[in-house]
């Protein structure tokens, strides 16, 4: 007699702790999209001010055009991604890119002195200085997400309910870590 309200107060305790723990999944589900919703803003208004960019230095550096062709096909590429991955893959892509664009820059000093060049480099930094703290304010929630996914016993409701790892966004291989070289023959 004794052992039918114990069992029926367990059954409610792990009830009531499976509930709880996919409500806190969700909850960081949630966070984590989000975060990337967020850092998806400042990557739209990156996008809108490249062709500007672009065009300024066109004016200056005419001959670069392989260094513009493949800005604005990293930014096509960027701004047509379809998942998260493809998505972090193609704006290490793009920033790479930007680099190159920004070397460019810099050999031209007519350029450099550009009022609207100069504005349009200000922005810019302001805009990856958002992106920057987005992305960490996004792997953040990921981390707290992926250890959650990972950690016994929530692993266990994370498997039940669907619950996986998202990916961090992150510089990929080694060769996006360097710095670009220009050199002008």
């Amino acid at each position: 007699m004794i052992a039918i309200p114990i069992i029926l107060g367990l059954i409610v305790i792990i009830g009531l702790w499976l509930v709880l723990s996919r409500n806190s999944f969700v909850s960081i589900k949630n966070q984590v999209e989000e975060a990337f919703s967020t850092m998806d803003v400042y990557l739209k208004k990156r996008y809108d001010l490249i062709p500007n960019l672009v065009e300024t230095v066109k004016g200056y550096a005419t001959h670069e055009s392989e260094t513009f062709t493949k800005v604005t096909a990293a930014r096509t590429a960027a701004m047509n991604s379809t998942s998260i991955d493809e998505k972090i893959a193609n704006e290490n892509a793009l920033s790479g890119t930007l680099k190159s664009l920004f070397a460019v820059a810099e050999a031209y000093p007519q350029l450099q002195a550009n009022t609207n060049f100069l504005d349009l480099q200000q922005q810019l930094k302001m805009l990856e200085d958002e992106i920057a703290n987005s992305r960490k304010y996004y792997n953040a929630v990921v981390r707290t997400m992926n250890t959650k996914v990972e950690s016994f016993p929530s692993n266990l409701v994370a498997s039940m309910f669907g619950f996986k790892k998202q990916p961090f966004f992150e510089v990929g291989s080694a060769e996006e870590r360097e710095n670009v070289q220009v050199k002008f023959n």
